[in-house]
């Protein structure tokens, strides 16, 4: 099966501008492609992740991937999919949020021996002269058609910045700069980046007249339509400090049964003839397939040791069996209230809970645990003796601390 074909069969093209041109610079190695990354954060998240592993994939067949940094366009904020206007951002704190992605993307991507290339859109956006743009970039942008784009339809109501009305010319001008200084023929992105994407092929024909392509990944769904990557807690990180491996693994093994093969398929790199094995799975062996899911990707981001720690804590935690590498919670005696401390203060000490209110709804609901009994009684308290042993919290199904007391 040649990489465009696979593409296709793990369900991760959405639209393609010109399917029998990108399907053979892709199969023969030829694209020298893009996908841009706001640095609103100091670290990527699950909603990167697809675009990283697209990355990986196509620079295994031999096609050069450009990480585009938006250094600049985050100066501006991307108004697709928001009700409201991004707060503004330091020139100091995207430069930051810019060395983090850096490392990051080093986990999936090889940029030795100019096999890719990491950009930053400020080197050419912050030295453009006003006027020059909208002579030679704006006069080919219709602001009728821009205001049919989905990205300005959904905030017409609620109020459109002219900062913001901007960002489509300005993620077009990416591609064209990208084009002229390295050769970048194809650009890829989120399918809500369709419109900034079109105009970007549209700019280079009209400024060159030459041709571009642009192609754009399936958004990654849960069975219920919403996006993935979110917990209550927010976003899942690929940062170990901000989602540790083990949140991180415990989050893909409890996909919904329905979303389990779509993963496999769309972000690991193991073949499809093993996954379609997969695809009858019930019961145990669907929980089997899950637990394949979380190794994998959480191989690809933490790296095998921190895989292995994640699987053997996340099988102790059904098992009972060594909590070692759990995630864990520091109790001192400076905790204490005359040598004990209730069960509801150290809900709220151990990170399980973010109130008091909440800790005792947990309890009154018969969703917490010590060492796998069941706590009802909110005057439960112990002792430092009782700490000092192996001592499991535990809240609901996935929520868990090995307490360390000192």
């Amino acid at each position: 099966m040649k990489l465009y074909d696979e593409l296709v069969a793990r369900g991760l093209i959405a639209q393609v501008t010109n399917e029998e041109e990108i399907s053979k610079l892709i199969n023969e190695g030829k694209a020298t492609f893009y996908i841009g990354f706001d640095p609103t954060a100091d670290s990527l998240h699950v909603g990167h992740f697809m675009a990283l592993c697209l990355m990986k994939r196509l620079q295994m067949g031999g096609n050069k991937p450009i990480a585009l940094i938006g250094g600049g366009t985050a100066m501006i904020g991307d108004p697709s999919g928001r009700t409201d206007m991004r707060q503004m951002m330091t020139e100091e704190t995207i430069q930051h949020n810019v060395e983090c992605f850096k490392k990051q993307m080093s986990r999936f991507i090889d940029f030795s021996e100019d096999k890719a290339m990491l950009v930053n859109n400020a080197d050419w956006l912050l030295d453009l002269n006003y006027v020059d743009v909208l002579r030679e970039v704006g006069a080919h942008f219709s602001v009728n058609r821009m205001l049919t784009a989905e990205c300005y339809k959904q905030r017409m109501e609620k109020g459109l910045s002219f900062l913001e009305f901007n960002y489509m010319i300005m993620q077009s001008y990416d591609f064209y700069a990208l084009f002229q200084k390295y050769g970048c023929n194809l650009q890829f992105g989120g399918d809500d980046q369709w419109s900034n994407m079109l105009g970007g092929t549209e700019l280079i024909r009209r400024k060159l007249g030459k041709d571009a392509h642009a192609m754009t990944i399936t958004l990654l769904l849960n069975s219920e339509g919403k996006k993935m990557g979110k917990t209550q807690k927010g976003a899942v990180w690929l940062d170990p400090n901000k989602t540790t491996p083990f949140e991180f693994f415990q989050y893909w093994r409890n996909v919904a049964d329905a979303d389990v093969i779509k993963c496999l398929k769309m972000l690991t790199f193991l073949p499809l003839e093993e996954i379609q094995k997969m695809e009858n799975y019930e019961g145990s062996e669907l929980n089997k397939a899950k637990e394949v899911l979380a190794y994998e990707l959480t191989n690809l981001v933490h790296g095998e040791e921190e895989a292995k720690k994640a699987l053997d804590a996340a099988r102790a935690l059904f098992t009972g069996g060594n909590a070692e590498n759990m995630p864990t919670a520091d109790i001192t005696a400076d905790d204490l209230n005359e040598g004990k401390i209730d069960i509801v203060s150290l809900l709220v000490k151990s990170g399980l809970v973010a109130s008091r209110n909440e800790g005792r709804r947990a309890v009154d609901q018969g969703g917490v645990a010590v060492n796998g009994e069941k706590v009802t009684d909110l005057s439960a308290s112990y002792t430092a003796e009782d700490l000092a042993q192996e001592f499991v919290l535990k809240r609901g199904k996935k929520n868990f601390r090995k307490i360390n007391f000192e």
